[in-house]
């Protein structure tokens, strides 16, 4: 059973909506974005439907949504009243290959997560390649659910070119140099041996890459990336961690976005990119291909990377192209595509909840033995 917008609207009342999230506590990482954006959707787009709180413990929910998966929300989510939500940003695999976990403590971990998942109503995915690894895990595929990420147009803009010149300044970037943005946590999974083995085979290009060790020492691959980071070749410059405001600016300094990942889900950095309409380099994966629909130039190696990079470099026409694609994506993951699955998911979790408990009530009164009067003499 589904619950409609009209039903909701002879309501006295909004569902209460509460968000769950420490995703803001780390500096530089994705999930936090992501978490940033789609409260700001829902509150700004869905207010007739749902009264939005944030870590809120004290309120009785109708909808509980957590965007991570700390231990105090897993206590949370026993509240079997409430439709419980879970975002699965990662796998045990992915997190194995950001995060340096004694092996031991791995396997707690993993179970966890698997747990955690298991235990809400609904698991969300922001790519649909996800689906089938939660599947094998044991986790029934009626329960997952695709819905896109999204980032504001509002926020991440095209900047008139002399506004673009200034902050290449800024940086100490000449303003005539051909600029390849990188960004992301500096990880080995995020293919930053990459990025700067392809910024070696082209020094009069600008390699520039934002973003730093969110997690610190435990970080996949930290004290190689730490030593390249202190010392980079000349034409590479590393920005740390970058204020997410600020972002919108280095998008509009860049000529290209190069993400050489060996793994992601769905970067945000690819959203706020095609926002500005700058064209997209990325490795040649699977996961793209449900979400990208071909809207990029990707490569295998290091090799086709340069050539990428070349030819939108010297070849005006091709760079047109690449920035029409970047268009098309953006218009197609709109603020209104989006927050109109996120208004009929909720709607109909909610609904599904309700039906599910009126019906174990009904079942337990069934079960309920009848008590017999006894007769006075």
């Amino acid at each position: 059973m589904n619950l409609n917008e009209r039903e909701v609207a002879v309501k006295s009342t909004r569902l209460k909506l509460i968000m769950y999230s420490s995703a803001d506590k780390v500096d530089g990482q994705g999930v936090g974005s992501a978490y940033e954006e789609q409260v700001a959707l829902i509150r700004e787009g869905a207010s007739d439907l749902f009264d939005v709180k944030i870590n809120d413990w004290t309120s009785k929910p109708d909808i509980q949504h957590f965007h991570t998966i700390d231990p105090t929300f897993f206590v949370k989510m026993q509240d079997k009243k409430a439709v419980n939500i879970a975002y699965c940003h990662f796998l045990p695999e992915t997190v194995d290959e950001s995060l340096k976990i004694p092996s031991p403590f791995f396997k707690v971990f993993a179970n966890y997560l698997i747990t955690f998942y298991k235990t809400a109503d609904r698991l969300v995915v922001v790519n649909p390649c996800f689906i089938d690894p939660l599947v094998e895990l044991g986790i029934p595929r009626e329960n997952v659910y695709y819905i896109p990420n999204y980032v504001s147009k509002e926020t991440f803009y095209p900047k008139p070119e002399a506004e673009n010149r200034v902050y290449r300044e800024k940086l100490g970037i000449d303003p005539d140099t051909f600029v390849v943005l990188g960004a992301g946590q500096v990880q080995t999974r995020k293919g930053v041996l990459d990025f700067v083995k392809v910024a070696e085979s082209m020094p009069d290009v600008t390699f520039v890459w934002a973003g730093g060790f969110s997690f610190g020492v435990i970080t996949e691959g930290y004290d190689e990336l730490s030593k390249i980071q202190k010392n980079p070749p000349k034409n590479v410059h590393f920005l740390g961690i970058v204020p997410r405001e600020e972002m919108v600016n280095l998008y509009n300094a860049a000529n290209v976005l190069f993400v050489p990942s060996y793994n992601e889900l769905f970067p945000m950095t690819i959203l706020e990119a095609v926002n500005v309409h700058v064209p997209l380099v990325l490795r040649d994966l699977d996961l793209y291909k449900d979400i990208l629909f071909g809207h990029h130039m990707s490569a295998g190696d290091n090799e086709g990377f340069v050539a990428c990079i070349q030819s939108l470099r010297e070849n005006p026409d091709i760079y047109e192209k690449y920035q029409r694609e970047s268009l098309i994506l953006s218009e197609f993951y709109s603020k209104e595509h989006v927050l109109q699955m996120w208004r009929e998911f909720y709607l109909s979790a909610y609904g599904e909840k309700q039906y599910e408990l009126r019906k174990d009530k009904n079942t337990s009164k069934k079960k309920k033995p009848k008590k017999h009067k006894t007769k006075r003499s």
